[in-house]
């Protein structure tokens, strides 16, 4: 049972050691600026992901509209995560069109969309970066698994790679967020 353990703490560690990689590196960098500037000038953040990736999703809004490290101002992001409107956009669209229809409702120039996904294959986050970008939003995606038709989509992209499961990749990409929210409290409140 021990081995278990060790090796899945083995598998972390390696995951999370993505993140000290130099285009990891830039990726948290060039975001957290791009964050900070959306707050700047009175812009918004959507969030949106499928299962767990969801949950993930609405872990960094709230860490953005509450509090993270310090008390400071609440910070407008949305996790594109009602039941009501998923159920609603997938029953009358299909299940695609749930966050794409989010950005639609949501969405402004000079937004950010966040997509989250291991795969990188979700059709419903494709759709929603392509309706943002069509609608002048920056985005952002955290993949996993290479990537998939993602990649290369979103003006800043993490990947978690080798890995064929989806915790571990779940697990760098909430710490890759905690850093950003701690890079972003930095730039915007002189907050470490």
């Amino acid at each position: 049972m021990h081995s278990l353990f060790t090796q899945s703490i083995a598998d972390s560690i390696r995951a999370l050691e993505q993140l000290g990689r130099p285009a990891a590196l830039a990726f948290m960098e060039n975001t957290a600026q791009a964050l900070a500037s959306c707050f700047k000038t009175g812009h918004k953040v959507l969030i949106a992901g499928n299962g767990g990736s969801l949950c993930d999703a609405m872990h960094f809004a709230e860490e953005l509209t509450g509090f993270f490290r310090h008390s400071r101002p609440a910070l407008p992001a949305l996790a594109l995560a009602d039941p009501g409107h998923i159920t609603c956009t997938s029953n009358d669209l299909g299940f695609d069109w749930i966050f794409a229809r989010g950005v639609e409702a949501f969405g402004q120039p000079g937004d950010i969309f966040i997509g989250l996904t291991t795969s990188g294959k979700s059709p419903n986050i494709i759709k929603a970066v392509e309706v943002a970008k069509e609608r002048g939003l920056r985005t952002v995606a955290f993949l996993g698994k290479g990537g998939g038709p993602l990649k290369g989509m979103a003006e800043f992209e993490l990947l978690i790679d080798g890995f064929s499961t989806s915790d571990r990749i779940q697990e760098a990409h909430m710490a890759a967020m905690h850093m950003i929210i701690e890079r972003v409290e930095s730039h915007l409140f002189n907050l470490s």
